[in-house]
């Protein structure tokens, strides 16, 4: 049998698909030509019409009516990264074209990152390190005593998407009670995570350390308020690997500089990186990070590797994991 053909098309081919992920793809499906960009393939359309199927990530072109015009025999869009809301358009989802993404393989180093984070916050790591820094000795015993560590503490998620159930699962080793709020998630979503749903003014109250994993929606933008960033314990802290525009920074700021003893670790902020001068470069209590904690460099390769197993059941006739539709899509980061 004929194998179906195939394109790259990306920025960058080589980061998401190793030698190891090209050989698999290699020995699967035959590729029309070379690997093509989002800019290049405007120049070269007429490649399209025999291509089966596109492997593609980070930089895919604009899933439009004219593109799609180009692409009589497209059968399924493979997409080694995450969010797909960039590049799928309404007229996407006329077509019986197949939509899958490496979502849940970015998803990993986010969590990853975030029990890092969590566990480093309930030490107190971050001001603990700052004041010796500033004071050329260690904090008093006062200051120690201020840490409340792993065990009988509270960790609050907002929202239990694949990144926030992968947190979850990821704690359960630790001595903690965590709470989640997430308006989608049922009871029987709760007990599997072992988690306890709360609601969003509950959580920030309750808990030792929130982190925040909700989708960026037009629902969703300036969910996170001050008020409740300002009803947090006391020596808190208020982690963000989601979305900048969740979070009102403007209220953050002032509840930050209002309560010295939160502190905020920010991988995403909006717009990113801040504009210049901005509080969040200066203030002693927040720690940001330039939007680390997804795949990067190496972790890329997991992405492809996700497409080359997800390939593989397209081509073998078997459901696809991590298919994206209409109706997900809209729910999705």
């Amino acid at each position: 049998m004929d194998k179906l053909k195939a394109l790259y098309l990306l920025n960058n081919r080589d980061l998401i698909y190793g030698p190891e992920q090209q050989h698999s793809l290699q020995a699967m499906v035959e590729f029309v030509g070379p690997p093509e960009t989002a800019e290049s393939i405007e120049q070269n359309m007429a490649c399209l019409e025999d291509v089966d199927l596109i492997l593609s990530g980070w930089g895919a072109p604009k899933l439009d009516a004219q593109f799609l015009a180009h692409c009589p025999n497209l059968q399924a869009f493979f997409y080694g990264a995450g969010t797909v809301r960039s590049f799928v358009t309404d007229a996407f989802w006329t077509q019986e074209i197949l939509l899958t993404s490496a979502y849940a393989a970015n998803a990993v180093p986010v969590s990853e990152y975030t029990l890092s984070t969590i566990l480093l916050s309930l030490k107190r790591f971050w001001p603990l390190q700052k004041s010796i820094k500033e004071q050329g000795t260690y904090p008093s015993q006062t200051e120690r005593n201020k840490i409340v560590g792993a065990f009988g503490t509270t960790v609050g998620l907002v929202s239990l998407g694949m990144i926030g159930r992968l947190v979850c699962e990821r704690l359960r080793p630790f001595d903690m009670q965590v709470i989640a709020y997430d308006p989608f998630a049922t009871q029987s979503d709760a007990d599997n995570l072992g988690v306890t749903l709360v609601p969003l003014e509950e959580l920030f109250a309750q808990a030792d350390v929130v982190s925040v994993h909700t989708p960026w929606l037009p629902e969703t933008v300036g969910l996170i308020m001050g008020t409740l960033i300002g009803s947090m314990k006391p020596n808190s802290t208020f982690i963000n690997t989601s979305r900048g525009a969740i979070v009102r920074e403007d209220e953050l700021i002032a509840t930050l500089e209002a309560r010295p003893d939160l502190w905020a670790i920010l991988d995403v902020t909006w717009p990113e990186p801040p504009e210049h001068g901005s509080p969040l470069y200066s203030l002693p209590n927040l720690i940001i990070t330039p939007h680390i904690a997804g795949s990067l460099t190496q972790e890329c390769r997991r992405m492809g590797q996700y497409m080359v197993e997800e390939l593989a059941r397209y081509l073998a006739g078997d459901p696809l994991k991590w298919e994206i539709t209409e109706e997900k899509a809209r729910i999705m980061a």
